[in-house]
């Protein structure tokens, strides 16, 4: 009685963990909803958002909030929990009884078996399930900081994606003017043949990237409604027509490769479960020769008749016994070499996984700021030079145009390749926001949240660079 105990569990079922890597990385909180209030408190706080366009912050935080492949996660990590405080428990005693009555009495046996070795071992037991819960707390963790990286990810595509058609849409407005007027012209006699199907073929082309660039707009609002977790009448939220544009310089981060050993969730993750392989050999070691030991307490009632010659009667004699019995394994064939072999192996193994882990963690966090700072170059450059240059060359076009020293044609053109280098320019943008959650991820992990490199994707808005 006096070894016996409950299973205690955590408030938070564990997930504080979670909720520091998303508050240190996003400035939000993630949350395990368990409860009909917690339900609804995230609904509230949900439609609070949803009411104004949906900035980046916001998506973050309804992902950590509805995202309901995230509360899954979060419904393992209590599992996880469970198994830990079963693991902290002492061994439950066995109780057994038998009965064996025959024509000359019965015997009635009580027997409490105890598994001493398990209650020896039960703080070092204890320390490993501590260890092996931690390791699953850095893995929720984890999955936290995926979704909210790829909610970034997912809100910068479907803005850029938004932003690109909108641009589109303004090009196209004034290259279907001219093309009515080279419509006009051609009947008059103004303008030939020639000149008005290569109008018409440059106003189509215009709007059949329109189309394109609209659909893949639907499309990555689609994902990022998927991400958010959302339905029904919450996809009528809002988003801005425009993404932020980069800042006029780069971020400096001398040291890079220090803060994501630091800081990558995977390498606390694989520490943790290197301690516990750690103490797991500990144990097997001390345990080697000796892997049962049970102590056992034994009483026994045994009742007799014996007929009396006396009386002529029989009379019912009764014995009680008690005692104790132990079990030991003797070690004849197996020394428990086994056993340690593969306990150090496997420490092995995880070893050599953290340090495989280290190295590449350096490696994506310099290839994540090479990537992040060309990013930057390249939407500065074609904000500065490329659509700054575009710009004259417009204004000079319109003016000759408005002159009537050059037709309609090479003012369509114009306005094709300005289509073009302002859909380029939005991607470079959008590269850049893309790079800076990259760089992010990259000092923070998991790697399943890093993407790929920046500039990847331009295929997917269908816009061919010039």
């Amino acid at each position: 009685m006096l070894l016996s105990s409950c299973a205690m569990f955590s408030s938070d079922g564990g997930v504080n963990v979670a909720a520091q890597a998303a508050h240190q990385e996003f400035g939000k909180n993630a949350v395990a909803l368990r409860s009909e209030e917690d339900f609804d408190w995230a609904v509230s706080r949900m439609e609070q958002l949803l009411r104004r366009p949906l900035t980046i912050d916001a998506a973050v935080e309804i992902a950590l909030l509805n995202n309901r492949g995230l509360q899954a996660t979060f419904n393992r990590l209590g599992v996880a929990e469970a198994i830990m405080a079963r693991e902290k428990l002492p061994p439950n005693p066995t109780f057994a009884f038998s009965r064996i009555a025959g024509p000359l009495g019965s015997e009635v046996e009580g027997v409490i078996v105890a598994n001493i070795l398990a209650l020896a071992t039960l703080p070092a037991r204890a320390e490993i399930a501590d260890e092996r819960f931690r390791a699953a707390q850095f893995e929720a963790a984890a999955e936290t900081l995926r979704l909210g990286y790829e909610a970034r990810r997912a809100y910068v595509r479907a803005v850029g994606a938004r932003e690109i058609a909108g641009s589109i849409s303004e090009v196209n407005q004034s290259t279907q003017a001219v093309a009515a007027l080279a419509r006009r012209l051609g009947e008059t006699g103004a303008a030939s043949r020639l000149d008005q199907a290569k109008d018409q073929l440059s106003s189509a082309e215009t709007a059949t990237r329109l189309a394109s660039a609209r659909l893949q707009a639907s499309n990555e609002r689609e994902r990022l409604t998927r991400v958010l977790g959302l339905w029904g009448t919450q996809l009528d939220f809002g988003l801005p027509n425009a993404l932020s544009p980069p800042p006029s310089r780069p971020r400096s981060l001398p040291y890079l490769e220090q803060d994501a050993v630091g800081r990558r969730i995977e390498l606390r993750t694989a520490h943790a479960e290197l301690n516990a392989l750690a103490k797991t050999l500990g144990l097997i070691e001390a345990t080697r020769f000796v892997n049962l030991f049970e102590l056992s307490g034994v009483y026994k009632v045994k009742t007799e008749s014996v007929p009396n010659p006396e009386s002529g009667l029989t009379e019912t004699t009764r014995f009680r016994f008690s005692g104790g019995a132990a079990a030991i394994e003797v070690p004849i064939f197996d020394f428990g070499e086994t056993k340690v072999r593969e306990a150090q192996q496997s420490w092995l193994a995880a070893v050599n996984r953290l340090t495989k882990k280290a190295i590449d963690v350096r490696s994506q966090a310099r290839q994540a700021y090479r990537n992040y700072r060309y990013a930057h170059e390249i939407a500065q450059f074609r904000k500065r030079e490329i659509l700054a240059l575009q710009a004259i060359v417009s204004e000079e076009m319109l003016r000759r145009y408005n002159g009537m020293l050059v037709d309609a044609f090479p003012l369509l053109e114009n306005a094709r390749k300005r289509v073009l280098l302002q859909a380029a320019a939005i991607e470079a943008k959008r590269d850049y926001w893309l790079a800076e959650t990259d760089l992010r991820a990259a000092i923070s992990g998991p790697a399943e949240a890093i993407g790929g490199i920046a500039g990847e994707g331009a295929a997917e808005l269908g816009v061919e660079r010039p």
